[in-house]
This record gives C-alpha cells, structure tokens and sequence, in this order.
C-alpha cells in the first residue's frame, strides 16, 4: 500500500518563521516514515524544503496573487504525480484562495479541514469587534476609519494610548494625535485602507493553539506565555501555563464559532483587573505548533486525521511548564539542490519510496 502524502505549506524559517516546519514536525512524529511530506514553497531559499531529514519532495508555488488558476494548476499537476491525500496550508494570504478551491480539491482526492468562510469573515480585523455584540466574546473596542476626521473622533472615544492596526498587518501604539496620524498615513500607504482603531489594554498576553471539530467542539488546546519576544514582538521563548480561564475562553470562542480547523488565539489578561480579552484569532497553525506537541497534543496530526475523516479524540491534558526556545542554525546544502529549486520548480531528497 502506498503511503500517505501529506503536503504543507509555510516552509520559510527567517525571524518571522512560517509554521510549515514545525507542523511538519509534528506529523513526522505521529506517522514516522509511513507518510510522505510535500514542502509547498514560494521562494528558492526556504529553508525547510532542505530538510531532508522531514521533508521528501518540495515544489515552488505561484504567490495567491498570480491567481486563482496559475495556483489551483500547480496544485494539481504535484497531485497527479504524487497523489496528495492531505494538503495542509499554513499562512493566512493562502486561506482565501484555498477555501474557494476547496470542494474541487475534494473531488480530486485532496483533503483538508480547514475554517469556513464564515469563520475567516468573522474574525477579520475589520469586523473583530463584532464579537462581542454578537457573540458576547470580550474584545477590545474599536472600529474603522477611513480617513482623519474619523481617526480623531475615534482616538478622542478611545483615548490614548491607542493601537492603530492595518486590515491585514502591522500594529502600533500611538501615545498622542501625531502619533496615531503618522501610524495611519504609515499603513494606509502600505495596506491600504480602511485602518483599525482599537482600545489598548495594558496586560499579560497569552496565546493558545488550538483545533476546533467545525461544530462547537474543541479538540485540544494549549496555552502559553511568551518569555522572549523578538525586535518585531514575536516569540522566541514561551512557556505552556496553567491556567483554566485560558481554556475556558478558548473552548467559548470555539464553542460560538463553531470554528473548524486550527488556530491561534491571543489574549490579554489586563493588569488592573484580571480581565480576558481576547485580542485576535488567527486562522492557522502558529510558528509555535510544536511547543503543542512536546506538551503532549499533537494538534497537526489531529487536523490530518479530520482531513481523512477520522474523528480523533478529544486531547484535554498537556505538560505545564514545557519551554520552547527558537534558535538559528546553519544548514548546509548542495548548489545542486538550489538549483533544480530554482530551475525546475522541484527538489526530491534521496529517500526511498515505496
């Protein structure tokens, strides 16, 4: 019998690291070598399709925003080679594109378990507060502003210091009304508009990883506090924590939801009250995944396991006081293999197939 082949994707590793590697990691230790890993990339110089102790075979992809058809394509022509069973994507900019493929997908044998499109509309920075009208989910206030009139009835509503945030990335803390201008005229150049006004909340952040059955059901959750953050605010060290009203939370938002596949959530535990706050849902597998694993919930084999139609058990205990600590190291490689990435589209490790 043929083995399974699982392609995923985000296999970028600079000090913004995609979750690709670590969600391949951890389906390597559910499956070992009964499974063949796919890396789906869009730059030569990823740096886990060189991996060849995780990865088997990788291919370049076109970027979503080449289109539909150019994606949908190179997809198909990886799967009548290999026969993909289960594609798992991992960065938010694929979401999109992927969703509206996915029945497709499904005919042809690909299988996936990933948010619906309601969830995706839902937790959308520009809608996030949304939630708490309809859902009762405790959210920071804001709301959107298209321009500087709106920017100054806003932060005058909100006070300051107030984060301004753009409708797909970055965010910054703006302390007065100049601040909070430079910051909007900043993102809208780069993202576009509208921007995202929101109440800061002076806090502890959490975030929480976690699989949702698609109806209501949580399938395992793991929280952890960052302990070292980079320049750009992101973990390199953090620690899984005690903590039930993480769980709690989680299990609510999910619950309401009704959010299939993974996620991340961040929360803010306000300083002066001790209040959650959940602060932003993202639709996908974090760079942290394998903290998740190592505490004893392997969350990307769960989603390959829905992804086949299993219904895999509730994971509800996991280690507390497991660290992660994210470190940079030299892999050395063949020009060889850069390029046949380069040239060919591909790169194929001297594995056995069976």
């Amino acid at each position: 019998m043929s083995r399974l082949t699982i392609a995923v994707t985000g296999m970028n590793a600079h000090d913004n690291p995609g979750p690709g590697v670590p969600v391949v990691r951890g389906i390597r230790d559910e499956y070992g070598s009964d499974c063949r890993i796919i890396g789906l990339a869009y730059d030569a110089l990823e740096p886990g399709i060189y991996m060849d102790q995780l990865i088997d075979h990788a291919f370049l992809l076109p970027y979503p925003s080449e289109g539909e058809q150019a994606y949908k394509s190179r997809i198909m022509s990886i799967h009548d080679i290999y026969g993909i069973d289960v594609l798992v994507p991992t960065l938010d900019a694929e979401l999109p594109i992927i969703l509206r493929m996915e029945e497709e997908l499904d005919q042809q044998g690909i299988k996936t378990f990933l948010p619906s499109s309601k969830n995706i509309k839902e937790i959308s920075k520009s809608r996030f507060h949304l939630l708490d009208q309809q859902y009762g989910i405790q959210v920071p206030r804001s709301d959107i502003a298209s321009d500087l009139t709106r920017l100054d009835s806003l932060t005058s509503e909100l006070g300051f210091p107030v984060m301004i945030k753009g409708q797909f990335y970055d965010a910054y803390v703006a302390h007065n009304y100049q601040e909070a201008v430079l910051y909007f005229n900043k993102i809208r150049d780069r993202w576009g508009l509208p921007i995202i006004v929101q109440e800061f909340i002076l806090g502890e952040e959490y975030d929480v990883v976690a699989v949702g059955d698609g109806q209501g059901g949580t399938l395992g959750a793991v929280p952890m506090r960052k302990t070292y953050l980079t320049e750009k605010g992101k973990a390199w060290a953090g620690i899984t924590v005690s903590d039930p009203r993480l769980i709690e939370l989680t299990r609510e938002v999910i619950g309401k939801l009704e959010w299939r596949g993974p996620n991340e959530l961040e929360i803010m535990r306000r300083s002066k009250d001790g209040e959650l706050f959940l602060m932003e849902i993202n639709p996908r597998f974090p760079a942290w995944t394998y903290l998740a694993v190592g505490a004893g919930v392997n969350l990307p084999a769960t989603v390959v396991g829905l992804a086949l139609g299993k219904k895999p058990p509730v994971s509800e205990e996991f280690e507390v006081g497991k660290i992660f600590v994210r470190y940079s190291m030299d892999l050395i490689t063949d020009i060889a293999k850069f390029e046949s990435i380069t040239t060919l589209g591909e790169l194929h490790h001297n594995h056995k197939e069976s």
